[in-house]
């Protein structure tokens, strides 16, 4: 019997571990973010975790960043789009779009970036960071009317409180948000930029898969 009960506990704790959430760490030039990446959405997470393995976020740019908006890294839009543009022959990548009704662009989110494909598929190797600005209950009214969709009380409360950007909802996939280093998105979002929204002095990132002794070490698990 008392076999029995270790086997059953080590089988829980295996399956506990197992369950537990991605981290990853981008190094940036302003300071560390730490991201925790969504299971709802595995198709993401783990094409995000490739795309780090691969060296694509190995130094990597925040490229496009719009106050109050988005901070937006890794490939851009023109240079996938071109290179599609110069080889028709090769069919252009995209990730099926994993849209969670309670998964949203509130401030701190992380989203996959995509051009304006029918089925909202993403990029492979281009996210963002979602900034925004305090919604009120006229505005998120507007895009329930708009969108058919219902916002919790949950929702309403952290847009109203700490913003986001509900009008992206339902339209990008949401595959993790910023557990720490906020203010350090902070910045990074209100860096300043040309009229293209391109930082005028690079913000460069690495991004870095915690271990889940060292997310254990920060108390991240939940």
């Amino acid at each position: 019997m008392k076999i029995l009960r270790v086997t059953l506990f080590l089988a829980f704790l295996s399956l506990s571990v197992s369950a537990q959430s991605v981290y990853v760490r981008l190094i940036t030039n302003k300071g560390n973010i730490i991201l925790r990446l969504y299971d709802e959405t595995p198709k993401h997470r783990d094409m995000f975790l490739k795309s780090i393995k691969e060296g694509v976020y190995r130094d990597a740019l925040f490229n496009r960043v719009i106050k109050s908006f988005v901070s937006q890294g890794g490939e851009l839009d023109d240079s996938i789009l071109n290179q599609e543009k110069r080889h028709p022959e090769i069919p252009g990548k995209r990730l099926a779009a994993e849209i969670k009704p309670g998964l949203y662009h509130k401030k701190g989110a992380l989203g996959a970036g995509r051009d304006d494909n029918k089925e909202k598929s993403s990029y492979y190797n281009q996210i963002y960071l979602v900034d925004g600005k305090p919604q009120t209950d006229a505005q998120l009214d507007a895009i329930e009317l708009k969108k058919g969709i219902k916002y919790t009380a949950k929702q309403r409360e952290i847009y109203k409180t700490e913003g986001g950007i509900p009008r992206l909802d339902q339209d990008y996939t949401i595959f993790g948000e910023i557990v720490e280093g906020m203010d350090i998105a902070d910045q990074i979002n209100s860096v300043a930029t040309d009229k293209n929204d391109v930082p005028l002095s690079p913000v460069v990132f690495k991004a870095v898969v915690l271990s889940k002794k060292e997310a254990v070490r920060l108390k991240l698990n939940p």
